[in-house]
């Protein structure tokens, strides 16, 4: 309950920026369709550079001290900004050093974060924590969506980022109460460098089937959501005029939607089987872009985008949790890190390069052109799941891996019976 109580006061402090740093850049700092790319660009870059990196650290050093630090990095590089703001000093520059630092951070901490969970967690019930995890997380980006429009519209966006920093603080000070001892990293060969042990995390990846299967399909949904975010924000707020408060409105009904999708997917996954539930979310994605295409200004097609961008991260949020579940569960011990930060890598890492393409497009062809082109990507990801074995896959992992042992444990065992009843308790709540 620490764990969660620090990670989701710094979704709702990040969900005020999300609505925050693209007001401040757009409107108050007049950027461009390059310039927001050029943001864009920086701040998925750290995921390409530094991911693997990020994964092999979490597997050699204690987790929580790197969760800790790069909370205190985003405490204070953010803070520069509504300083740079009260003197009249910020700058889109500014901006964009604040963002590669801060997502450079970001890595650390998620790397290491993502692959402590299963420390904390039996892993029999790694998919219903993180189903409970994702909701949660859901509400806590509603009321920052929400809080985010309020306050940039009260005391302005650069102010409002201060929100986003006091979340860090506290994410920090949760981290430092968590009482359970986490398990001392295995101790490395004096000779052990961290290149052979990203090489070690790629290879165990593309060597099982259902992890390979997983991050390309990850990858490829990340590269064409990167193009369609690179945008998003500039089309509602420039061409149709949203205002701050309809923006975060819109972004706090999304939300919902992924929260909806993170508590029902292990249900879900019970009734149609993880496989062919992950596929149908990949399905409808493409098509929850149509009102968002069509779309003209008006309160009408406000709430039209706003539904469809609901089902939109229902579909996500219920894929998502299910397939990260899958990765923890068949993953050694050993290898937790290594094995998200290779998905982190290609995911993250094929946004900065989605950025630029949607900013050349967006530029020569204008904005809904590029919208349009990541519609059409949002297929492949569908079309690598379909392909593989993993479409059929009719029940969850149970069987855990030998810790001394690096090969996955099998991904098609059913679960137990007590495993695939819901679990009631007095005290359960997301």
């Amino acid at each position: 309950m620490t764990y969660v109580a620090g990670e989701a006061t710094s979704v709702a402090g990040s969900s005020v920026s999300s609505v925050a740093v693209p007001y401040l850049a757009v409107v108050e700092l007049s950027a461009s369709t390059a310039e927001v790319s050029a943001l864009v660009f920086l701040t998925q870059l750290p995921s390409l550079l530094f991911a693997l990196h990020a994964g092999a650290l979490a597997d050699r050093y204690p987790k929580r001290r790197l969760m800790i630090s790069g909370d205190l990095v985003c405490l204070f590089v953010l803070l520069t900004l509504p300083l740079a703001a009260a003197f009249d000093w910020l700058t889109f520059q500014h901006l964009m050093g604040v963002a590669f630092v801060q997502s450079t951070a970001g890595v650390v901490h998620d790397a290491a974060a993502i692959a402590y969970l299963p420390t904390l967690l039996d892993r029999s019930l790694l998919q219903r924590g993180n189903s409970r995890i994702g909701g949660l997380f859901s509400v806590s980006a509603t009321a920052g969506s929400s809080l985010g429009a309020v306050l940039v519209s009260v005391l302005g966006a650069a102010r409002a980022l201060i929100a986003d920093a006091l979340s860090y603080a506290v994410s920090a000070l949760c981290t430092t109460r968590i009482r359970i001892a986490e398990p001392p990293p295995p101790s490395q060969a004096p000779s052990a460098r961290l290149r052979t042990e990203i090489a070690e995390g790629v290879r165990y990846v593309f060597a099982d089937t259902t992890l390979r299967t997983l991050t390309v399909t990850n990858s490829t949904m990340s590269f064409a959501l990167g193009v369609l975010n690179t945008v998003w924000a500039l089309y509602l707020l420039r061409e149709l005029r949203f205002t701050a408060t309809a923006f975060g409105l819109v972004m706090g009904a999304a939300a919902l939607g992924s929260c909806v999708g993170a508590l029902f997917a292990p249900r879900m996954t019970r009734w149609f089987g993880p496989g062919p539930m992950m596929l149908t979310a990949l399905i409808l994605t493409p098509i929850t872009q149509f009102p968002l295409l069509l779309a003209s200004t008006g309160r009408s097609w406000q709430i039209a985008i706003a539904a469809a961008l609901a089902v939109q991260l229902l579909c996500a949020a219920a894929a998502g949790t299910t397939q990260r579940s899958i990765r923890q569960m068949i993953t050694t011990p050993r290898l937790q890190g290594r094995m998200q930060a290779v998905s982190t890598w290609l995911t993250g890492g094929s946004r900065p390069f989605a950025a630029p393409l949607a900013g050349v497009i967006g530029t020569l062809h204008g904005v809904r052109s590029a919208l349009i082109a990541g519609t059409v990507l949002l297929l492949v990801p569908v079309v690598v799941l379909a392909l593989s074995p993993v479409r059929s896959l009719r029940a969850l992992p149970v069987t855990a891996p030998d810790p001394g042992s690096d090969a996955p444990a099998p991904a098609d065992v059913p679960a137990p019976a007590n495993e695939r009843a819901p679990l009631k308790t007095e005290g359960d709540r997301p």
